[in-house]
């Protein structure tokens, strides 16, 4: 009667130990990314095509969209 009675108690400590275990892991999980963290809008150049971020944006009077200001120019000059 003695073994069945130390056998309940190991096994109690082992699945107490356990649970905690995997209790501790979904605690530690990374935490969701932040909304500032969000993809930024990306245009493409009116000259090149290339895709870039908004606010890299270099704009013309007619609000069209360039990568850098040496392609504002070259377009301009067509």
């Amino acid at each position: 009667m003695k073994l069945l009675l130390w056998a309940a108690i190991i096994l109690a400590v082992i699945w107490i130990l356990r649970s905690k275990k995997s209790s501790a892991k979904t605690d530690n999980a990374a935490p969701p990314r932040p909304a500032d963290d969000a993809a930024e809008v990306m245009l493409s150049c009116a000259h090149c095509k290339t895709y870039f971020p908004a606010s890299e944006a270099v704009f013309d009077s007619s609000h069209t969209a360039f990568c850098s200001v040496e392609h504002r120019r070259q377009h301009a000059a067509h």
